[in-house]
């Protein structure tokens, strides 16, 4: 876990259902068919936090895959949310297509130039791991802010880290494997 230093801040927890190290295989490559969306695995995993610092009005998250550069140039964006209200201290596996409370979610790497998808039922959600050439480590940050942030669906990654500036109160992150 990482924190960014603040003098008398707590830590706060994030649990997610890792096993061994690894996410469990039905939230990533070998997810079944009916838990996919054009091919993609959609369906996102749960996500339990606990400790949240006084004064959180909202969290957010980022998933991220640095493994992802020596295969396609860049880390890879899996998912994007922000504006999770801070009462909100389990988010449902599934969050990312059937959000049921007021979340908002950003672009994930399949909206890039690269792939150039269009669909915001795939840009705008979970993506789940399909490492290509071997077992990637994948990087959950978890934020506490002290505001909603002024973003809306469709938010680029670099436009988040606009907007939390001066509003982070505090941040973890939590590395797990997902399997080729």
């Amino acid at each position: 876990m990482e924190l960014l230093p603040r003098e008398g801040v707590m830590l706060m927890q994030v649990s997610l259902p890792i096993i061994d190290g690894y996410l469990p295989d039905k939230y990533g490559k070998y997810a079944t068919n009916d838990n996919k969306y054009n091919g993609q695995p959609s369906l996102s995993f749960p996500i339990k936090l606990t400790d949240l610092p006084i004064g959180t009005v909202t969290t957010a998250l980022v998933m991220l895959d640095y493994d992802a550069i020596p295969v396609s140039g860049f880390t890879w964006i899996h998912w994007t949310a922000a504006n999770i209200p801070a009462t909100m201290l389990e988010i449902p596996e599934d969050a990312s297509q059937n959000n049921t409370f007021k979340m908002i979610q950003g672009r994930n790497s399949t909206a890039g130039g690269l792939v150039g998808a269009t669909d915001p039922l795939q840009t705008q959600r979970y993506a789940g791991p399909q490492p290509p050439n071997k077992d990637h480590m994948y990087s959950l940050y978890v934020y506490a802010l002290d505001t909603e942030l002024p973003l809306k669906n469709g938010y680029w990654l670099n436009e988040f880290y606009q907007a939390i500036d001066s509003h982070l109160l505090n941040k973890v992150r939590i590395d797990f494997l997902s399997r080729k």
